[in-house]
Order: C-alpha cells, then sequence, then structure tokens
C-alpha cells in the first residue's frame, strides 16, 4: 500500500507542473517590422532607365489581414527625392495578408549619377500599424553610377596582388605575387603608394605617385630610390653587395584604374652609383 501511495502522489505532481508549464507558455509576443539584408547595401545606377532597388522589410509573424509599415529616408549627401531618386510608395508600404514581406521601391535617376556622383540614404522603420522591431531597425542604401575614374579611394588598392606579371627587357615573368603595404594621399588627386615584393626576391618596398587629375590620363610614376630596395646581386651575381636603384623611365609614366584595379608600373632598374640598365 505505501508503494502506491508514492505513485499516486508522483503521478499528481507531474500533471501539476505539465498544466503549470502549458499555462505560462501561450503568451503570443506581438507582431514586429524590420529590414531584411545586409544594414548596409549599394544600387548601381548603370543604365536609363535605371531598374528599381528592393529594400525589403519583413514581420516577425504572419497575419490574416493586410499591414502597414511606415518609414522615413533621410540623406546625409543631400539627395532629394524627385531629382536624385523616386519611391514607389513614399512613407509606407503594405504587407499583403498571409505573407512576411514587402519591398520598398527605390529607383535612381540615371542623369543625376553620370559624373561619379554618389549618395547614401538611410531608412528608418516607423510605427503606424506594426512596430520596428529592436534590431534591423536601419538600412543605409549607397547610390552611384557607373565607376567613374576620377573618383579614387586609395584605401582600395591595399592588399595582395597574386596576378603580377612583369618583362625586363624580352623575359616575361609570372604571374606572382605583389602587395600594396601603404597608402597615403597628397592631394585630392594625387597619393603614393608602397609595392613590396617587385622582381620576385623580397625587394623592400618600392614608393610610387598616382595622378588623377586629370580622370581620362591617371599616371603612376616611380619616386626615385637608390637604396633600401635590395642587395644589385638579384639583378647579375656581378653586381653583389650594391645596392638596387631605381628611377622613372623618361616619357613612359605608367596607369592605374580605380574601377578594375589594375596597375601599369613602369620604371627603369640599376645600379646605385653605377648606372642603370636601358631596358623598361
Amino acid at each position: 500500500m505505501k508503494l502506491i501511495s508514492i505513485s499516486f502522489l508522483a503521478c499528481a505532481l507531474l500533471a501539476i507542473v505539465a498544466v503549470s508549464c502549458k499555462k505560462t507558455g501561450i503568451t503570443v509576443p506581438p507582431s514586429q517590422a524590420h529590414f531584411v539584408g545586409d544594414e548596409n547595401q549599394s544600387y548601381s545606377i548603370l543604365v536609363d532607365p535605371a531598374p528599381s532597388y528592393n529594400v525589403v522589410v519583413g514581420t516577425t509573424n504572419v497575419a490574416s489581414t493586410d499591414r502597414k509599415v511606415g518609414y522615413t529616408v533621410t540623406s546625409p549627401t543631400g539627395a532629394v527625392a524627385g531629382t536624385h531618386y523616386t519611391l514607389g510608395t513614399p512613407g509606407s508600404i503594405t504587407i499583403p495578408a498571409g505573407q512576411a514581406t514587402a519591398s520598398i521601391d527605390v529607383r535612381g535617376i540615371y542623369s543625376a549619377y553620370t559624373s561619379g556622383r554618389k549618395d547614401t540614404l538611410i531608412f528608418t522603420l516607423t510605427d503606424p500599424e506594426v512596430a520596428p522591431a529592436e534590431f534591423q531597425k536601419t538600412v543605409k542604401l549607397l547610390l552611384r553610377g557607373a565607376c567613374f575614374e576620377g573618383d579614387v579611394e586609395l584605401n582600395s588598392f591595399l592588399g595582395d596582388y597574386k596576378k603580377t606579371t612583369e618583362t625586363f627587357g624580352t623575359s616575361p615573368y609570372g604571374p606572382y605575387t605583389t602587395s600594396i603595404s601603404a597608402v597615403t594621399l597628397l592631394t585630392p588627386t594625387t597619393g603614393t603608394i608602397k609595392v613590396e615584393n617587385i622582381f620576385d626576391f623580397g625587394w623592400g618596398p618600392i614608393t610610387f605617385r598616382l595622378d588623377w587629375t586629370d580622370p581620362a590620363n591617371r599616371t603612376v610614376t616611380v619616386i626615385a630610390q637608390s637604396s633600401g630596395i635590395a642587395d644589385a646581386g638579384t639583378l647579375s651575381g656581378s653586381f653583389a653587395g650594391e645596392e638596387v636603384a631605381v628611377r622613372p623611365y623618361a616619357g613612359q609614366p605608367g596607369t592605374f584604374s580605380a574601377c578594375t584595379g589594375r596597375l601599369t608600373l613602369n620604371m627603369q632598374l640599376g645600379v646605385a652609383g653605377l648606372g642603370f640598365f636601358g631596358d623598361l
């Protein structure tokens, strides 16, 4: 009889726990709105008319009725609706019944972005019917046209170049890896880069000056240097113990493209104090 009583008591306690858990688990959180995708997004306006770009808004649940989600747009760069872009439904969008997402249609005005202009639009959710969630409440959308060679960001050149090729005289070599290890902006349209491992022999950095004052005629010119590059024995054993020297090759500067990330670096190699080779 004692065993039966214990078993009955245990069953009763389990039943009480189960009912208690069920009662505390029936709270349904309210619907909330949020953006879908990255916080920072980019829209390239390449043709006229430009296709629309969709900034996607989602909700945390699906409802049986249509729901309106509000939003505002600001631009720290001064973009103006109707001049630089248009919106399909300014101020709000409707998430249809039975669905959890809808899109804000943004359309860039092509003529505003043919000369390198870039704008940022900041979308922020508001609360006409669905409250914004505490996450993904804003999206920053970059608007830009086709790549403009005068729009140079020197930092974008930093990193490894695994498809470096070279020709010294009639001897092609590569591909191998060089790297741009440092950049310095000198003026709004000039700057320098330091290139490591030219010649693929562990050479020290060589500095080049970039000039994009005329975007249609961009130049790269090596800075003359006669120490700190390498032992000239890497050029020829007969120059071991001497210093490698570099200087611009007369009348033949190199060039570069900010849009493709390709650089052509021209220079003349030599041995410090002795002279320079004739080949580019």
